[in-house]
């Protein structure tokens, strides 16, 4: 028979033990008055957040899929949902991260009386659905009371999702603030977990419907009817995003991987998305599908820097330079230059797959002003600290100087070179200057004084796409559409 996990003060009071059954788990809590109210005859609807995290691994699960996995339960047991599903993605240049770096908020009212019930569900769907076989795959459950979200708990989501937090930092906040915490393994993922209930997505949001494919086809190719994935695209933009990558013609609403997704529809809108969905032929049957408020396609990730001095590797970064070296074309048609500041040189790389910003970035010359934005990876035997480019602003444009030949001051016609220092001849009248010298001219560049962002196959979950730009959006839903996850 199974043994319930150990309840116990782990690494807060700076003790560490296992529960004997699996020797993998551990649980760390606060006192357990905070959510011991189920004898209560005056019980109350209390407000709560349940942060999931570090669920999956590169072979199978998806934490998106255990949020809708509880969805469909909570409500069943009572609970009141009063907003989507948060995903929220998380710094997406720390080593240690699973797949996406997603983590998942559920926050709904209840009744304190099921609370021991609700944590219970929760703690055995996310074992029963995590790859806890995977030596990467670190998860971790926090559970939190209150109304509001103290802003020291979004600052830390804020500091997550920008920067490298540590786990007694979060241990730390989960004291202050009477949370509970659930940890698998190492129980890395309490970190997530807990700045996914930071984040609020007060700043700007997006929503994605993701739908889910039946156990027996996950791990075979997926199945959509193209046409209809395209048309959608069309007939709902700007409305949705990233659905084909238009220089390639690739579906972008489908993952690759062996997890769960059959796909997921970006847009700014619950109703949207749904709508959306509604238009694709899928060619296999769906098992379920939830609606999301995340922060997708937002920039949620980039933190501006003062000077190039401040670049931290594993951070994403919006740093201003001047463009230091001619851009470099390395094999594998990757483009490496150097911004400078009165502080220091970095390289930039815009690689391959990433399209009209790699085309973009070849085009730069010394003295070109600009922003680059992307995160920064770390010096190896092979290469200097680089930023990885997402996206880049020019903001002022250094003048190309060429050198031509001159024209002929007979007939027009651009004269000839008769060899070095030899002068110049016409081959249209026969004039010939031998005391004649090359014309310098400013040339007309191919670039502007615009944004460049990296084409759509290439984008990363946190990166916000041209078409979003104006369409950015505060606060939480103030009305929750009807249906929006099934079952």
């Amino acid at each position: 028979m199974k043994q319930q996990p150990l309840s116990i003060w782990s690494q807060i009071e700076g003790r560490t033990q296992l529960s004997a059954h699996t020797n993998k788990m551990k649980v760390l809590i606060t006192p357990p008055s905070l959510f011991m109210t189920h004898d209560r005859v005056d019980a109350q609807m209390i407000t709560m957040h349940v942060g999931i995290d570090d669920t999956d691994s590169p072979r199978m699960g998806c934490t998106t899929y255990i949020a809708a996995l509880l969805v469909k339960e909570l409500h069943e047991l009572g609970a009141s949902f009063i907003d989507y599903p948060n995903l929220v993605r998380l710094n997406p240049n720390v080593p240690w991260k699973t797949r996406g770096n997603g983590a998942l908020c559920l926050r709904f009212n209840c009744n304190e009386n099921l609370v021991e019930e609700i944590k219970a569900i929760v703690v055995d769907v996310v074992e029963k659905n995590s790859d806890m076989g995977c030596a990467g795959t670190e998860p971790g459950v926090v559970f939190f009371s209150g109304n509001q979200v103290p802003k020291e708990l979004t600052t830390f989501a804020k500091q997550t999702i920008q920067g490298i937090v540590k786990m007694r930092e979060a241990l730390k906040l989960i004291r202050t603030f009477k949370a509970e915490a659930v940890g698998f393994k190492s129980g890395r993922g309490i970190i997530g977990a807990l700045a996914a209930i930071g984040e609020t997505l007060e700043q700007d949001h997006t929503y994605e419907l993701i739908a889910y494919r039946t156990p027996e086809n996950r791990g075979k190719p997926r199945r959509l009817g193209i046409a209809s994935v395209k048309k959608m695209g069309e007939r709902t933009a700007p409305l949705t995003f990233n659905n084909v990558d238009l220089e390639t013609g690739r579906i972008l609403i489908t993952p690759h991987g062996p997890d769960p997704i059959l796909y997921g529809i970006r847009g700014e809108t619950p109703a949207v998305v749904k709508r959306a969905h509604k238009m694709i032929r899928s060619l296999e049957p769906i098992e379920r599908w939830a609606v999301f408020r995340t922060n997708h396609g937002t920039d949620a990730h980039l933190k501006r820097i003062h000077s190039i001095a401040d670049v931290c590797p594993y951070h994403p970064v919006v740093v201003k330079g001047t463009v230091a070296n001619t851009p470099k074309i390395i094999p594998r048609r990757h483009v490496i230059f150097a911004i400078g500041d009165n502080t220091e040189q970095i390289d930039c790389a815009a690689y391959e797959p990433t399209g009209d910003l790699r085309k973009a970035a070849k085009q730069l010359i010394i003295g070109d002003h600009m922003v680059a934005y992307g995160g920064v990876r770390p010096a190896s035997s092979k290469r200097l600290v680089t930023v990885n480019l997402e996206k880049f602003r020019v903001l002022r444009l250094a003048p190309k100087i060429v050198f031509q030949n001159p024209f002929c001051p007979k007939c027009g016609k651009r004269l000839k070179s008769m060899g070095t220092n030899k002068g110049f001849r016409c081959e249209k009248c026969g004039f010939r200057g031998r005391n004649l010298g090359k014309v310098k001219i400013e040339a007309k560049r191919g670039l502007k004084q615009r944004l460049y962002v990296t084409s759509p196959r290439s984008q990363r979950h946190l990166t916000k796409p041209l078409s979003r730009y104006g369409l950015e959006k505060k606060g939480g839903p103030k009305k929750m559409i009807l249906d929006w996850h099934s079952p």
